[in-house]
């Protein structure tokens, strides 16, 4: 199996991105190729929650439809679905977990 030497990250990607790829690259070690795509996927959902947020906030969370009805701003569902993709590649990298404490009693008890 192929281990990845610092995979370089993609040029679509945002300058906030780019340097969160360059931390998670130099911190941990890239070996398989699932392991960069699911990278990529963090940081396009990133980018696109980041995106989305901004125009949210201009926007409001609520807009009127074409009868001049008040709905929540179509929006809200985008940023919605690029929150939970980040957390799922957080979840599916192991990012999200803390390395295991010792078995036992804690020191002192």
């Amino acid at each position: 199996m192929k281990k990845f030497d610092r995979p370089r990250a993609p040029k679509r990607l945002s300058e906030k991105a780019k340097e969160w790829w360059a931390a998670l690259v130099a911190q941990y070690e890239w070996e398989t190729a699932d392991q960069v795509m699911t990278l990529e996927l963090l940081l396009d959902s990133f980018d696109e929650y980041i995106t989305e947020r901004e125009k949210l906030d201009v926007e409001g969370s609520v807009v009127k439809d074409r009868f001049g009805q008040v709905k929540a701003n179509p929006r809200v569902t985008t940023c919605l679905n690029a929150k939970l993709t980040m957390l799922k590649c957080l979840r599916q990298l192991g990012l999200d977990i803390q390395p295991p404490g010792k078995i036992g009693r804690p020191p002192g008890s």
